[in-house]
């Protein structure tokens, strides 16, 4: 696996477009999108949970994900942030590539 897809849930639009300019600027991911309208439903400190996410996906290699996973945790307001990386299994060549030329880790 040398590509990975990251799944990110933030608050909202603004958290995800920072998060978002910050990991691009910073060479972690070749690109990001944010996908607004999400509603999450969870079991946080002993109770469950309704609120309103935007979901931030980043593609990105699996050599720099632990870099990202860091990164994301110091720029993410929830205590315990959801970040999962995907391998992607085949892909168009010429856009892995450009990920390749992007990521700097």
């Amino acid at each position: 696996m040398k590509h990975v897809f990251v799944y990110i849930t933030t608050a909202d639009k603004k958290e995800a477009s920072s998060i978002s300019e910050t990991i691009i600027q910073e060479r972690l991911v070749a690109c990001t999108n944010i996908i607004e309208g999400m509603s999450a439903l969870f079991r946080w400190e002993n109770a469950v949970q309704s609120e309103s996410e935007v979901i931030l996906v980043a593609k990105t290699t699996a050599k720099a994900f632990p870099v990202l996973e860091e990164r994301v945790k110091e720029l993410h307001s929830y205590e315990c942030p959801c970040i999962i990386a995907l391998p992607i299994a085949m892909g168009n060549a010429d856009y892995l590539a450009w990920i390749d030329e992007e990521v700097s880790n």
